[in-house]
C-alpha cells in the first residue's frame, strides 16, 4: 500500500507554491512511499532513494520540438517551471551527435556508430545538464546557494552556474583532483574546499552538513536536491532519440560513476516510448567502468544484486566513486535490456582516448576513454554486436585530463628550421 507523507521543506526557505511543471511528487524507488516536492532525498520509511514522479499525459512531440535548442526543449518532461529557460542559466544541452564512420571502420562495424559528444556543454561535461535542473529546483525552493560533492566536472558546473545566476556556491572536492578541474572551478569564484580523502569521504561530509544551521539556504545538488538533479540526465536520452529521428539506438554505451546517467538515459527512452513519441523497440544499455573503480561491473560479472564498495585507484577520477548510489539500479537497467557492465585498466583508457581523437577528432576526457575502451572489449567478447547501431556517450573534454596522455603523446620530432630536416622526418 502506498504511503503519502508531507515532506515539503521548511517554509522559511520555500515558495508558498513552487512550480515544478508536470512533476507531481517524490516517490521512493524501493517501497513506493510518496512525498511532497521539496529538498528531500531519502525515504523515512525504508531509507530508499527518492525520485521525481510526473503526470506526463499531455506531453506531445510537437510541444517538445517547439522548444529552444537546449535542455529546456524538454522542460515538459523535467521537474522545472515552463519559464526556467528565461531565468539566468547556462542553457546546456542539445550537444552534437557525431556520426563516427572512421571509428566504425577501425572497429569493423557494419552498422552506424555515433558519439554523443557532451564536451560541447558550457563547462564541457554532461554535468551542466544535471546542475541546470537542480538549480531550477533550488530557485523554486528559495535556496540562495548551490553546493556539491564532486570528482571534478560537477565542481566546474556548479561554480559556473552559480556565477551566471548570481547565486552563491560551495564546492567540496578530493584534494588530489586533476589540476585542470580544480583551477577552472576556482576561477568561477565561490567557495572551493579541498578535502584530504576520496570522493566517498567528500560525499559523506556533505551529507553530514545538511541540517546544520550554516546550510539552511544551501541546496546540495547531488544530495538533498538529488531527485531533481538526477532527472537532468534524462535530457541526454531525449536528445539521442530526437537526433536519430525519434528512435532509439540498438546499443548505447555509458560510463558509470554513481550509475545515475545510465539509469536516467534508460528512463528517458522508456518515457518517450510510453508517451508514443518513439516506437516500442528493443535496445541494450551497456555500462563502462575503470578496473581501478569497478564495483558495479564486479557485481554484474558475479551475478550479484548488491554492489560492494571499493577504494578507487584509477586515472579516471570523474568515475572514481567507490560506493555508487545508483549501482543497483544500473544493474537492473542493463540486465532488463540485455546489456552488460564491464571494466578496463588504465592503459586501455588511454588507448581509448587516443583512438577516438585519431579517428574522429574528438578529444575525450578519461571517462570517454573508458566508454570506448569498454565498447571494444564488449565487441571482442561478443557481448555487443558490430551489426547494431550504437551510440557512445562522451561525457567530458580531454583538456580537463591532460595528465592522462601527457606521457604518451608529444612532438613527432624536434628539428631545426630546415626543409631538409622536414623531409627527413616525413619521408
Amino acid at each position: 500500500m502506498t504511503t503519502t507523507i508531507d515532506r515539503s521543506i521548511d517554509a522559511s526557505v520555500t515558495d508558498s507554491s513552487p512550480d515544478f511543471g508536470h512533476a507531481t511528487h517524490l516517490t521512493c524507488r524501493e517501497c513506493g512511499a510518496e512525498y511532497g516536492l521539496g529538498a528531500a532525498y531519502a525515504c523515512v520509511e525504508c531509507f530508499g532513494p527518492l525520485e521525481v514522479a510526473y503526470d506526463l499525459s499531455t506531453v506531445t512531440r510537437e510541444e517538445i520540438e517547439a522548444g529552444p535548442r537546449s535542455i529546456w526543449r524538454y522542460s515538459p518532461l523535467l521537474p522545472v517551471a515552463a519559464y526556467a529557460k528565461d531565468e539566468p542559466n547556462l542553457a546546456p544541452g542539445f550537444t552534437k551527435l557525431v556520426r563516427a564512420d572512421n571509428l566504425a571502420d577501425r572497429l569493423g562495424m557494419s552498422a552506424p556508430l555515433w558519439v554523443k559528444d557532451d564536451s560541447g556543454n558550457p563547462t564541457h561535461s554532461f554535468k551542466d545538464r544535471v546542475v541546470a535542473v537542480a538549480q531550477s529546483a533550488a530557485r523554486r525552493l528559495g535556496l540562495s546557494t548551490i553546493a556539491c560533492a564532486s570528482t571534478g566536472n560537477l565542481a566546474n558546473a556548479v561554480a559556473a552556474a552559480a556565477a551566471r545566476a548570481g547565486m552563491g556556491s560551495v564546492v567540496v572536492i578530493p584534494a588530489d583532483l586533476e589540476a585542470g578541474k580544480t583551477i577552472t572551478t576556482a576561477t568561477y569564484g565561490g567557495t572551493l574546499l579541498a578535502v584530504d580523502g576520496n570522493y566517498d569521504d567528500v560525499n559523506r561530509l556533505c551529507s553530514e552538513l545538511i541540517g546544520d544551521p550554516i546550510t539552511q539556504t544551501w541546496g546540495f545538488v547531488n544530495v538533498n536536491l538529488r531527485p531533481y538533479y538526477a532527472e537532468g540526465s534524462k535530457s541526454m536520452g531525449y536528445e539521442i532519440a530526437e537526433q536519430l529521428g525519434w528512435r532509439v539506438p540498438e546499443q548505447v554505451v555509458i560510463p558509470v560513476a554513481s550509475g545515475s546517467l545510465l539509469t536516467k538515459v534508460d528512463k528517458a527512452f522508456r518515457e518517450l516510448t510510453k508517451l508514443g513519441i518513439i516506437a516500442d523497440e528493443e535496445y541494450a544499455v551497456y555500462g563502462a567502468q575503470a578496473t581501478g573503480c569497478s564495483p558495479v561491473a564486479q557485481a554484474f560479472s558475479e551475478g550479484q544484486e548488491v554492489v560492494r564498495p571499493v577504494k578507487p585507484d584509477t586515472i579516471a577520477k570523474s568515475l572514481a566513486i567507490g560506493n555508487p548510489a545508483d549501482g543497483p539500479y544500473a544493474l537492473d537497467a542493463v540486465r532488463r535490456t540485455g546489456g552488460a557492465i564491464t571494466s578496463i585498466p588504465d592503459p586501455e583508457i588511454v588507448s581509448g582516448i587516443r583512438l577516438l581523437a585519431e579517428t574522429e577528432g574528438i578529444f575525450a576526457e578519461t571517462a570517454g576513454g573508458v566508454t570506448l575502451g569498454n565498447f571494444i572489449r564488449l565487441l571482442e567478447s561478443g557481448q555487443a554486436s558490430r551489426d547494431k547501431e550504437t551510440v557512445l556517450a562522451n561525457t567530458g573534454d580531454g583538456l580537463k585530463t591532460l595528465n592522462a596522455v601527457e606521457d604518451v603523446v608529444g612532438p613527432t620530432a624536434t628539428i631545426s628550421p630546415s626543409v631538409a630536416e622536414v623531409k627527413a622526418v616525413i619521408h
